[in-house]
């Protein structure tokens, strides 16, 4: 059968068509090498500083929204059937600044000018979406664009006076919308997508039922949803991926399923995506989904990556373990679920066999008496590495501890439950005396590393202090239980 072997996508207002794209091919190096759009900056190569910031808009459903992303780590194939806006087409047809670029200049918010373009690019997607944002959505919509020397004051004053300059209701990207929607509409595939040499080639699925096919063809295939991992993968590693199969398109793991039982999240769907539904259902996640990463990443990464990957330090794995979750792979010879904490066997491995991909993820909501808790310590507070995550949930009946589930990362070779730690409080009277046991028995738990994020001897300190946190946040036997709050 033959298959799409060019992407085709929307650049600013240009239709591009190119065949034989490699896999590896970062949106960034195609902008600046390729069409010398050179306002997208290269400066971390690794998702972190948001130099390198655009807009990338997608059909969600016949839906047509826009996103920041990171064009250092995102790969070209990934965007087919997408429209791609860079900071030089903010500017109006009479070449006026943009009213986010006005705003910028009056209000001082550029030395060197390096970082520019990707702070007007995440204030011009935060203005559009929230033409009047608070102070604090405005730092949240920067968490993922490093400025070293303008300093924050005067850009967050700038985002917060956009509006004295125009409203999105003028702006021509909005204006064109239906005119885009509907060319993005005529670019979107009716089969499967191959494209690049064989030594770095790229495959985009029709569907689940093809990525099965797929996968079940090329089982030694590299799966990328986000690219927020594997980006890294290329950009610093250098690594060979091929082939490598790209899933962001596919509709079918875009699906949330809400229930009075449970929250089943689709492997495709980012963290964005999931926030609204996340909040809802476990409140408690509300502070921590906004400490996973930035902007950026947030709407390029999945949660079904982050457990695909399997690494001991990510973010989602502890406190989706702590509610019990299970996860679904899928095959070209079907499904199967198990515990999410099952999948995780070793370091680098889980238990995915040939063919297997992340399918969903299944999350009960909480029991008559179940208290949650989710944690996050990192050197700096926002855009950061765990060097400790938990997860914490334990239920009460009566003022007796009758079940308890804590799971670490950062601690171990994979995600952890605290076996000792648990057992330490099941059965005991709620108060400081067993979450003091509890803490102590995490050395019984846990053998942690020294690294460069933390030393064992910290991590094992941490680890148990946040069970006393737990317990005095959530003490009701006080009229005031302690909160710390995070400013």
């Amino acid at each position: 059968m033959a298959h799409q072997n060019d992407i085709r996508f929307l650049l600013n207002g240009e239709e591009k068509s190119i065949a034989d794209v490699k896999a590896t091919l970062t949106l960034l190096d195609y902008l600046r090498i390729e069409q010398r759009l050179i306002g997208t900056k290269e400066g971390c190569a690794e998702g972190d500083c948001g130099a390198c910031t655009v807009l990338v808009g997608r059909l969600h459903n016949g839906v047509l929204r826009y996103e920041t992303v990171n064009a250092c780590i995102r790969f070209l194939a990934s965007l087919n059937g997408c429209h791609i806006v860079t900071i030089e087409h903010l500017s109006g047809p009479d070449g006026r600044l943009h009213p986010v670029q006005q705003s910028m200049v009056d209000y001082h918010g550029s030395q060197c000018g390096f970082c520019t373009p990707g702070f007007v690019m995440s204030l011009y997607a935060l203005w559009m979406e929230k033409p009047k944002p608070t102070a604090h959505e405005v730092e949240t919509a920067l968490q993922g664009n490093l400025c070293r020397c303008t300093g924050y004051e005067p850009i967050v004053k700038a985002a917060l006076a956009v509006n004295e300059y125009g409203t999105p209701a003028n702006d021509h990207l909005n204006r064109e919308r239906a005119d885009i929607t509907k060319r993005l509409t005529a670019l979107q595939p009716t089969g499967r997508v191959e494209t690049g040499p064989e030594d770095d080639r790229a495959i985009l699925p029709k569907d689940v039922a093809d990525l099965a096919q797929v996968l079940a063809d090329n089982p030694k295939a590299t799966i990328v949803a986000g690219s927020t991992d594997v980006g890294l993968w290329v950009t610093k590693f250098m690594r060979p991926i091929s082939p490598v199969v790209f899933i962001t398109h596919l509709q079918e793991l875009k699906s949330i399923e809400i229930t009075d039982e449970a929250v089943t999240i689709g492997a495709g769907v980012t963290y964005t995506e999931s926030e609204e539904a996340i909040r809802a259902a476990f409140p408690h996640l509300s502070e921590y989904w906004d400490r996973i990463a930035g902007w950026q990443v947030r709407n390029m990464g999945t949660i079904g990556g982050n457990i695909a990957n399997g690494s001991p330090i990510g973010d989602t794995p502890p406190v989706l373990i702590a509610l019990g979750a299970e996860v679904t792979l899928a095959s070209a010879t079907g499904e199967r679920s198990l515990p999410l904490e099952e999948f995780f066997i070793d370091y680098g491995k889980q238990d995915r066999e040939s063919g297997d991909f992340v399918s969903s993820i299944r999350i009960p909501r909480a029991q008559e008496g179940q208290i949650d808790a989710a944690y996050k310590i990192s050197k700096r507070r926002d855009e950061d590495i765990s060097s400790v995550a938990a997860g914490i949930s334990v239920t009460v009946s009566e003022g007796i501890i009758t079940d308890a589930r804590i799971a670490l990362g950062g601690m171990a070779a994979t995600p952890k439950r605290a076996a000792h730690a648990e057992a330490a409080l099941r059965g005991q009277q709620w108060g400081n005396t067993c979450f003091d046991t509890a803490a102590e028995a995490l050395s019984q738990d846990f053998a942690p590393l020294t690294d460069w994020r933390a030393t064992a001897e910290y991590r094992l300190l941490v680890a148990g202090n946040l069970l006393r946190r737990f317990y005095l946040e959530h003490d009701t036997n006080h009229d005031a239980p302690v909160r710390l709050a995070i400013a």
